[in-house]
């Protein structure tokens, strides 16, 4: 009997991760502070980012950088931002959050924005476009980025899956004005729940900090640790949330980072073993990666058809793959938003994601492959 092969699987190394973490109990600090900022030090040495604020989830990140840049920028409810309809909700739900439009554009090959759908969504209430790099994928986002630039709009990139992608060599997130990255429990740096929001501009990075802690000027480490004779006071300049990250998943992420590339790595050698089985595969198509992309592989995507079926059959043969994502205009909030996205459409009609994580071996994927080769057969 074989065991049932799932589609994520987190890996911990435990040992390491409890060390960590009883540095912060027996320091009787676990919320924000000394932990928190280790992992954003350690993160802009990782990435080569010049800021990096850890906050408590991605989505939590999204918002904050799309408040800040709004505000900066003095944006006004119903000002819009080009984004894609196949992606997680949180992508979207923040932009509706803040009082923007979404503009659906179409999805290219790599299931990323397409450049050319952008261009003919950009309006003059067009403020931002947000580019999800879908599976750990760049897609065309230099040319997005370059579209940005050309034509003075904000782009913030959804790198929730992209914890160790490269593009042409350096770690993305330089190309954007805000870049977030996702450090949720089946991301590739796996904490509980966490992300970190990457913003260009230093003046920027210093107000994020002020959102992220209620709009407090001065955050309670901060003050703490503070010579001043009045270190109690403080003000509060802005309405802000409660955002910020805490030590207990810093100290997870700062054990995870150590081996972000081993564990990359060991994705990108799953994928290769997707790649060799199904290259003659007929009825399946794999997703393109740009050949300067070296992907984090959060995903491993395929397109089949009669997809409710092969999944249902999968499952039956205990192969639980993963669907990313149902398109957001099949959700009540998004179905009256602009934009004929007619490859998303296709896209998230067939997409599936097989199982990828550390745990898989070749025997697994092999299984795996030759089960949908049976579904998806004559």
């Amino acid at each position: 009997m074989n065991d049932p092969i799932h589609l994520f699987r987190p890996h911990y190394r435990t040992d390491e991760v409890l060390s960590e973490i009883r540095e912060c109990l027996e320091r009787g600090w676990t919320g924000l502070g000394f932990k928190t900022l280790e992992i954003e030090e350690a993160w802009c040495r990782f990435t080569g980012l010049p800021h990096a604020h850890f906050v408590a989830s991605a989505t939590s990140g999204l918002h904050l950088a799309l408040r800040i840049l709004g505000r900066t920028d003095g944006w006004r409810p119903g000002d819009e931002v080009i984004t894609t309809a196949l992606t997680f909700v949180s992508t979207n739900h923040v932009i509706l959050h803040e009082g923007l439009v979404p503009v659906f554009a179409d999805v290219d090959e790599h299931l990323c924005l397409d450049p050319s759908s952008v261009a003919e969504r950009i309006s003059a209430r067009t403020r931002a476009v947000m580019f999800v790099g879908v599976g750990g994928n760049t897609g065309r986002l230099e040319e997005v980025a370059a579209l940005c630039r050309e034509r003075g709009i904000r782009l913030v990139l959804d790198a929730a899956h992209m914890a160790g992608t490269r593009l042409g060599g350096r770690h993305v997130g330089g190309e954007a004005d805000a870049a977030v990255f996702s450090f949720h429990a089946v991301k590739n740096l796996p904490t509980a729940d966490s992300g970190m929001v990457c913003l260009a501009d230093p003046g920027l990075d210093r107000e994020v900090r002020q959102w992220s802690w209620l709009g407090i000027d001065r955050d309670t480490y901060t003050r703490t640790h503070s010579q001043a004779a009045y270190r109690w006071m403080y003000d509060v300049p802005h309405v802000g949330f409660k955002a910020h990250g805490n030590s207990v998943m810093a100290a997870m992420a700062l054990v995870g980072l150590r081996y972000l590339e081993e564990d990359n790595a060991r994705r990108r050698e799953i994928a290769g073993w997707y790649d060799e089985e199904l290259a003659e595969v007929a009825g399946v198509a794999t997703i393109p990666v740009p050949a300067d992309c070296e992907s984090s592989r959060h995903l491993y995507q395929v397109l089949v058809e009669d997809r409710d079926r092969v999944m249902v059959e999968l499952n039956r043969r205990e192969i639980y793959p993963g669907v990313h994502y149902r398109l957001n205009t099949e959700y009540p909030m998004y179905r009256d938003c602009r934009g004929r996205v007619p490859r998303a459409v296709s896209a998230a009609s067939r997409v599936i994601s097989l199982p990828m994580h550390l745990g898989l071996d070749r025997e697994q994927v092999h299984r795996v492959v030759r089960a949908l080769v049976e579904v998806t057969g004559p």
